[in-house]
């Protein structure tokens, strides 16, 4: 069986009341399926301490096809170091990344993430993984499949708006890890050296 989370049975609830509410034409199907929109909206608001009310209306401002959001990473190593962010949110450290823009690929979406936090103008060379939150601990509740590119650039790291400190770090020397980053950066070295076939990504 099965064992899901609340947060994911939220998510497949909504899911179905979604795709009955854009596709049905019967009156009595549609309140049925407001009836399931309902129900996961206060199972949200139970686990995002949010009113069922204010879940429920942004529920019904998005109805039709849902899918995961698309994040992306630029993973840069340099004589076997990775270049870690520290974020301004948790004050914790991570590779640079962020959600894929509408109208461009995961790739440019991680050599755009890896400009605007760190200055650092590069190409996507690889994938290496695509991580799927659920099953790494992402600190999001949102369903997120999270693209991990390998990218080269000559340039030097900078500190920004985004990113309050930035620096090269060997697996045995990591600082604290953002939530998700502390499982997915060991995984990342080991893609790097070849330990793991790339591209990984989870069944």
């Amino acid at each position: 069986m099965d064992h899901k989370t609340l947060g994911e049975i939220a998510d497949d609830l909504r899911g179905i009341a979604n795709l009955g509410l854009y596709y049905t034409k019967d009156g009595y199907d549609r309140e049925r399926y407001e009836k399931v929109l309902a129900i996961s909206a206060r199972l949200v608001s139970e686990l995002e301490n949010r009113s069922a009310e204010e879940v429920f209306s942004v529920y019904q401002d998005h109805v039709g096809y849902l899918t995961p959001f698309t994040g992306a990473g630029a993973v840069v190593f340099r004589e076997g170091k990775l270049l870690l962010i520290q974020r301004h949110d948790d004050h914790r450290w991570a590779i640079p990344g962020g959600a894929v823009e509408v109208g461009e690929t995961p790739a440019a979406g991680a050599v755009r993430e890896l400009f605007e936090e760190v200055g650092m103008r590069g190409r996507a060379t690889r994938l290496l993984a695509v991580f799927d939150s659920r099953k790494w601990q992402s600190p999001f509740r949102h369903h997120l499949n999270h693209f991990n590119f390998l990218c080269e650039s000559d340039d030097l790291p900078q500190t920004s708006p985004e990113a309050l400190d930035v620096g090269f770090f060997a697996e045995d020397e990591l600082p604290p890890l953002s939530q998700g980053h502390h499982l997915r950066i060991p995984m990342l070295f080991k893609l790097y050296r070849g330990e793991i076939a790339a591209p990984y990504f989870d069944q």
